[in-house]
């Protein structure tokens, strides 16, 4: 890519899609096209179709995606599956019809098997059933992924789909009811530090093992790869390390302050018991991430603290 080419950013106020115009702004691009929900509805595929005739993007990330973490799969799989497809067929389309260059799709590691082999290889995909609490998403993920295959095999075009591990950071989600899980305790450990109370009960066991990677580590990945990867296949995006929700829990603990005890709920799910990426193709290209956890989880309490608190 060019400093000048046009540049669509599919989703840029959320976690991932900010991170994303970050990494660009910082290497110089300037001709970001950015639209808010209320600008461009991408349930509308009219809208959407409209759009793409009128700015004619050279280059796509679709970023934008309805997610949530075990709570809100819960409560919303009917909203997760269909407006993730609605979402993914007016993009890419659109991004087909109207000759976009490239277009690099974020899928998720919860689209891999809930029993796959850890890491888990990009081959692991398709290979056996996938964790039903988060079933909904992942099939409309995997749809969006099969889509950009399918789109280059039939026509060429180069759309590429990558596989980031559960990200955290700035502009995340701190809605108890629809949050991931390091925002989700950021939230808890504050407001629970706030009020005094003796202890804090979390869901699950604590004994799950989970990837995190710093939005910020993404956003430096995905120009990295729109700029170097023209593969069909998907591409995992990690650190290659994973921790326990017990440990990354008392990690954010200490980094707030909150001197209670934790108590865990064992009758709640855990998920899947263990979900770590392997690294080692985009390693082998030449990217590796920079954001060490303990320090990305001060970054992302220091946000938390500045934009969705009372301090």
């Amino acid at each position: 890519m060019n400093t000048s080419d046009k540049i669509f950013v599919a989703g840029h106020r959320g976690l991932a899609g900010s991170a994303i115009v970050r990494a660009l702004q910082k290497a110089g691009f300037k001709n970001l096209v950015l639209k808010t929900h209320e600008e461009l509805d991408l349930l509308d595929a009219k809208a959407v179709s409209d759009f793409f005739s009128k700015e004619r993007p050279e280059y796509v990330f679709l970023a934008a995606a309805h997610v949530g973490g075990i709570a809100a799969n819960n409560a919303y799989p009917a909203d997760l599956i269909y407006e993730n497809l609605v979402i993914e067929t007016s993009v890419i389309h659109s991004a087909h019809e109207y000759k976009v260059k490239k277009l690099l799709f974020l899928g998720s590691s919860c689209m891999y098997p809930r029993l796959a082999e850890q890491p888990m290889k990009e081959e692991s995909l398709l290979t056996g059933p996938l964790e039903p609490s988060n079933k909904p998403y992942a099939v409309a993920k995997i749809a969006g992924v099969v889509m950009c295959q399918s789109f280059n095999k039939q026509y060429g075009d180069n759309f590429i789909a990558v596989m980031p591990a559960n990200l955290y950071g700035p502009n995340d989600d701190f809605d108890l009811q629809t949050s991931h899980v390091v925002a989700a305790l950021i939230r808890k450990f504050h407001e629970a530090k706030q009020s005094g109370v003796a202890d804090i009960t979390l869901w699950g066991t604590g004994a799950a093992r989970r990837e995190f990677l710093h939005a910020d580590d993404l956003g430096e990945a995905v120009l990295f790869l729109m700029n170097t990867y023209n593969d069909p296949a998907i591409i995992n995006i990690g650190t290659g390390e994973d921790v326990t929700i017990k440990a990354l829990a008392e990690t954010i603990q200490k980094i707030v302050g909150f001197t209670g005890e934790i108590r865990w709920d064992s009758e709640k799910p855990d998920g899947a018991p263990r979900k770590v990426v392997d690294v080692s193709k985009i390693h082998a290209l030449g990217w590796r991430h920079a954001v060490a956890l303990p320090e990305g989880l001060r970054d992302a309490y220091e946000w938390y603290r500045g934009n969705n608190s009372r301090r």
